[in-house]
């Protein structure tokens, strides 16, 4: 909450809002989020399942409606207006359809001869033809790995290992040259000299002017002229204001939550809770590095937010019934009966 003080006053002020329309807006959401969280963790697994199966086809719906009725906002079409809420859908795509995945792949090695891998693989090209067609690369990376990942660990050959990550290769290569904003950002991190690299190029400013210790919060200068501050940046801002050692700190937590899932499933013994658990983690520790490494230069920018710090009311709400899903599935389980 501290850094959408920090950054959002300045691009609210900037795009001729009222300074605090933006941390009001993102306040009012975040009773709703907490709820979101707390509801989801208290649920079985039958009816996480439930849930996420529901939510996918929703909002799967919804993402399909925004290339026809969506807002086009930087040369894309994610946000569909609700309620005069703006909503992008594509973001509670990402953690249902990982759980309905992971529910397909157990169900192949179930006593009931469901065809789950083909089911699985049959969603995948739908999510990924809807999300190129907005087109967001950074979030069909984000869902293809972390699909990949879940049909690994369901026991995946070796042999579709190493031929899925040519077609992601291959799809990467194209995508590189059918969509123009893409090689824009390539080129622009390849050779900074020949693409528009103003955004990056002010993210490193601020993390130079931040030293260790920060300028303090709230005293940071670069937010002022760095359009995206609130939302892809919001780690550039946290590296002026509060100082590398904050920043290294904001990775530990990430890092925390990752490896505590990750003991969490090293006991494991139900295989739909594996592979979905998994899948969120996957899911949330790729969106957080992606942020970072992008503001740091590290690799081409993805336009993601950073869970639960950057502004974005549908990045907030998606990303607690991500958690909260994570922590229903991995929660110690009285009885049997309630999975």
């Amino acid at each position: 909450m501290m850094m959408s003080l920090a950054a959002s006053p300045a691009v609210a002020t900037r795009i001729r809002l009222d300074s605090f329309s933006l941390v009001r807006h993102h306040f009012a959401l975040l009773p709703v989020a907490i709820g979101i969280l707390l509801a989801t963790s208290l649920m079985s697994v039958r009816m996480i399942r439930r849930v996420a199966t529901l939510g996918f086809f929703l909002f799967l719906g919804l993402t399909v409606l925004t290339l026809v009725t969506g807002q086009e906002i930087k040369g894309a079409t994610r946000w569909i207006d609700l309620a005069g809420f703006s909503l992008q859908p594509s973001e509670f795509v990402k953690p249902c359809f990982a759980v309905v995945a992971a529910w397909m792949f157990s169900a192949q090695h179930g006593p009931d001869r469901v065809p789950g891998n083909l089911i699985s693989i049959m969603l995948y090209l739908v999510v990924v033809a809807v999300l190129m067609a907005q087109p967001d690369l950074g979030m069909t990376v984000v869902v293809s790995c972390t699909w990949f990942a879940q049909f690994f660990l369901a026991g995946l050959p070796l042999l579709w290992v190493g031929t899925l990550a040519g077609v992601g290769v291959v799809g990467l290569v194209g995508a590189y040259f059918t969509f123009p904003h893409v090689t824009e950002r390539v080129n622009g991190f390849l050779n900074p000299a020949a693409g528009d690299t103003y955004q990056v190029d002010r993210a490193l400013d601020a993390f130079r002017n931040g030293g260790l210790f920060g300028q303090g919060p709230g005293e940071g200068t670069v937010k002022m002229v760095l359009p995206d501050a609130h939302a892809d940046f919001v780690f550039a801002v946290a590296g002026e204001e509060l100082g590398a050692i904050a920043c290294l700190f904001i990775v530990a937590l990430f890092a925390f939550v990752m490896a505590r899932g990750i003991a969490k499933l090293l006991q494991e013994r139900n295989l739909f809770v594996l592979l979905a658990a998994s899948g969120l983690l996957v899911t949330f520790g790729l969106q957080a590095v992606v942020n970072m490494a992008s503001s740091l230069h590290l690799m081409p920018t993805k336009g993601m937010t950073l869970p639960f710090i950057s502004y974005g009311g549908s990045s907030l709400l998606a990303c607690a019934l991500s958690i909260g899903m994570l922590l229903a599935l991995t929660r110690r389980r009285v009885a049997m009966g309630e999975e």
